[in-house]
């Protein structure tokens, strides 16, 4: 694979997080960052196609470029469903833009998740709380019911900030009784938060930090085997810290330059502003304005379906080049609390699957009964897969008949090939790093054995033993490593950790 070039830029960053940010008006508690890229070879034809599109839309430029403000949030209240003819046309031109030559990745973090997260950041998942869960929750109901106590005190009062959280969260806990039949789940996560508020330290910083943009991206270039690459990132002034936290995390070469000479750079811009304009009306549409509307479900308006042919095929289009196009594990990336995001991709998914507008307009006014049903799966899902503690690495596309795992030991596809552990005169010790399972289910061990790590695959008879340790670090209580003792005798095999 040759070399690839990839432009960085982002929307709704706030340099500062502070009271003042999250009352202001135009406030989102998303921040986006978008990557688009292709080969080398490819730059010269993008390129010239992109200026083409902009030749198409200069009158809409500011400052010599078409920018992803041209389009006004106002203009999204109702999604694409809220588009006239000039806006529609403009991002009817834009996605087409993109083909099979064009990699895109995307991450959407939380603002309040991150200031959550120092609050926690001395407490680790284990067997008996899962730290990550705890997390969510909170995140969930500090941007869900906006407690301005709260709010302030995340800034300007952390001293009482847990005192405030406690008090929240215990009010909170009675107004869903109102409706205990809805809120049952948010009054158990809402007392188990309750329970482990009282062990909690006060915020060190809150000064935004970038490296969790590009956390994921580092992820997805492994995925997609992409080793010689540039990355070029709008220059934002005299320190450079977008720049810094890429590098910090481990990318390289990464330079800056100005929008203004660098299509790439705009290409990312304009994306980055259409999916934030989306998540932010999608969060306006569905926020609690009332104290009496925290006890019922938000149904997203009926307006939003509202749709003609034209925008429901911008809606696939969008679709396609957010999900489908050179997917992968990683195109996208997001934080703990991701429920912005999931809604996002539930939407795109939702339009996606309808053939015509005739269609939705059939049964109009029971589509955000349906929407909303499909985005309570989507969050319920990826709840589940949030208490999964296991990582996932996705397999890098390689014509060996093998991988090296996390651990760097040799692991075959065919588990046939696998070596067997040799347990020697009836008993092994050996210096285990990790215990997981082949896709057939077979137990299998990662060992060190002098400087080198192996793979071997262990008796089936363990397969329990095995099984039980998963499970353990699926709730967060990882064993390893650890020094066990293999052993064989006329009752069967057993292992100990020693």
């Amino acid at each position: 694979m040759g070399k690839f070039n990839f432009y960085y830029d982002e929307s709704e960053h706030s340099r500062k997080i502070n009271h003042k940010t999250i009352t202001a008006e135009n406030y989102s508690d998303s921040f986006i960052a978008v990557i688009v890229g292709w080969l080398s070879e490819n730059q010269a034809s993008l390129y010239e196609r992109y200026g083409a599109f902009e030749e198409k839309y200069q009158h809409r430029q500011s400052d010599g470029e078409l920018k992803s403000n041209t389009i006004k949030q106002s203009k999204l209240k109702s999604g694409f469903a809220s588009l006239n003819n000039d806006n529609l046309s403009l991002l009817e031109d834009f996605l087409g833009l993109f083909d099979e030559r064009i990699f895109v990745y995307y991450a959407v973090i939380s603002k309040i998740e991150y200031i959550i997260r120092q609050l926690f950041e001395d407490y680790e998942n284990t067997f008996f709380v899962d730290m990550d869960a705890m997390k969510y929750s909170i995140t969930k109901a500090l941007v869900l019911y906006q407690p301005s106590d709260i709010m302030a005190g995340l800034y300007e009062n952390t001293g009482e900030l847990i005192a405030l959280l406690k008090s929240f969260f215990s009010a909170q806990i009675e107004k869903d009784k109102a409706n205990e039949t809805l809120k049952q789940m948010e009054i158990e996560q809402f007392s188990q938060i309750l329970m482990i508020l009282d062990d909690i330290s006060t915020i060190r910083t809150i000064d935004w930090n970038y490296d969790i943009s590009f956390v994921g991206f580092k992820k997805y270039l492994a995925e997609k085997a992409i080793h010689t690459y540039s990355l070029t990132i709008d220059k934002e002034g005299e320190k450079g810290n977008t720049v810094k936290a890429a590098e910090r995390v481990g990318l390289f070469p990464v330079t800056e330059a100005d929008s203004l000479t660098s299509c790439g750079i705009r290409m990312a811009d304009l994306l980055a502003g259409v999916i934030s304009k989306l998540l932010k009306a999608l969060r306006s549409t569905l926020r609690y304005t009332s104290p009496e509307e925290q006890v019922n479900k938000k149904i997203l308006d009926k307006s939003w379906f509202v749709l003609n042919e034209r925008q429901l095929a911008l809606y696939k289009k969008m679709y396609q080049v957010a999900v489908e196009l050179n997917k992968a594990w990683y195109k996208s990336y997001a934080g703990t609390y991701s429920d912005d995001f999931i809604v996002f991709i539930a939407l795109l998914r939702f339009m996606n699957h309808f053939e015509s507008a005739e269609e939705i307009k059939k049964d109009l006014e029971m589509q955000g009964e349906y929407f909303n049903a499909y985005t309570c799966e989507s969050l319920a899902d990826y709840f589940e897969r949030m208490r999964n503690k296991l990582p996932i690495d996705p397999v890098v596309d390689t014509t060996k008949d093998y991988f090296y795992n996390q651990r760097g030991a040799k692991v075959y596809f065919d588990t046939s090939r696998q070596p067997m552990l040799v347990i020697k005169s009836g008993l092994q010790i050996c210096n285990v790093l990790s215990v997981g399972f082949s896709k057939e289910m077979i137990p299998m061990i990662t060992v060190t054995e002098e400087t080198e790590a192996k793979c071997y695959r262990i008796p089936t008879e363990l397969t329990e033993w095995a099984m039980t340790l998963v499970g353990f670090a699926n709730l967060g209580e990882n064993l390893f490593p650890s020094k066990i003792m293999f052993s064989k005798t006329e009752e069967g095999y057993f292992a100990d950790i020693l």
